[in-house]
């Protein structure tokens, strides 16, 4: 692999712009098995809470059109789970290790946040598209002034790079990508799962346990490049692109619309090579074209 597709995102080096999304990969072991994700940029942990969550009851993956739901609920070890655990392989790999941290609580976030600035890693993606069971179960991510809030408080605690997630379903995405670089993040990465429902017409009910659920895949792909063009535009800090990218052309079209890495999920599903296909597509394109990097074509819409 040449140097075409190295990147610099918040001063932290990308060999590529291809990342694997939080909750889609774990944290990497098995598509390790299948291929060596060191060929990709980075990855991005399975979302952590302060403390281990078994996640939800009932049907968690539901397929839709050209897409999936999900209702997963943040299953996971908890951070001091992860760090014992996960942390040192991860530290090991050669690609950027993203740890992603959801939270119910600011109190659990600043838990989280605090035992995560002991130990060593490259990016702290704080996702707040996490119901605040405080006050009432609205996620943080919705109200701009909460999520400002949020990531004012967090950013002052944080001692590493921050990167704000998303969420799809803001009352305005703009205004959140806005405040969230007033408020120190070093970038910002979108979208998150819109929220969405099935119904099982046989069983006369939703088929999620919770009602609604995350839609993920290709189905969102266009709103989703609407929306990181939108912030991208915005913000003067950088943008990870991601939702319903499943090929290199998509990867290139966030990058066009002004992303500077691109984030694989729900595409792995369908295929576990989706990645790696993307890198060796993306490089391909380049030189076809003979662009030197691909920073040359970010932002060119």
């Amino acid at each position: 692999m040449g140097d075409g597709l190295r990147t610099e995102f918040a001063g932290i080096a990308f060999k590529n712009p291809v990342v694997l999304a939080s909750g889609t990969c774990g944290f990497g072991r098995e598509y390790n098995e299948i291929f060596d994700i060191q060929r990709l940029g980075g990855l991005s942990s399975k979302g952590l809470t302060l403390h281990a969550r078994a996640g939800n009851e009932g049907i968690r993956v539901w397929e839709t059109a050209s897409g999936i739901m999900n209702s997963v609920g943040l299953e996971n070890p908890g951070v001091r789970g992860f760090i014992d655990d996960e942390l040192e392989w991860l530290n090991g790999l050669d690609l950027v290790n993203i740890v992603n941290l959801g939270g119910h609580s600011i109190d659990d976030y600043l838990e989280g946040v605090e035992l995560l600035n002991g130990v060593d890693l490259d990016i702290l993606e704080l996702n707040i598209s996490c119901p605040n069971v405080k006050e009432g179960g609205m996620n943080f991510g919705v109200k701009t002034q909460v999520a400002r809030d949020v990531v004012r408080k967090i950013r002052a605690a944080c001692r590493h790079k921050l990167v704000v997630k998303l969420s799809p379903n803001a009352e305005d995405i703009v205004s959140l990508a806005r405040a969230c670089e007033e408020e120190g993040a070093d970038g910002i990465s979108l979208v998150n799962t819109f929220l969405a429902m099935a119904v099982d017409v046989q069983k006369q009910k939703p088929v999620f346990e919770n009602v609604y659920a995350g839609l993920s895949g290709p189905a969102i792909k266009p709103i989703a490049l609407r929306m990181a063009h939108q912030a991208a535009k915005a913000v003067h800090i950088p943008v990870m692109g991601a939702g319903g990218i499943a090929t290199w052309q998509d990867a290139v079209e966030f990058v066009m619309a002004g992303a500077s890495i691109v984030q694989i999920g729900t595409g792995s599903f369908i295929d576990p090579f989706t990645a790696l296909n993307v890198v060796d597509g993306m490089e391909a394109y380049l030189n076809s074209r003979g662009i030197g990097n691909i920073s040359e074509i970010r932002g060119v819409v």
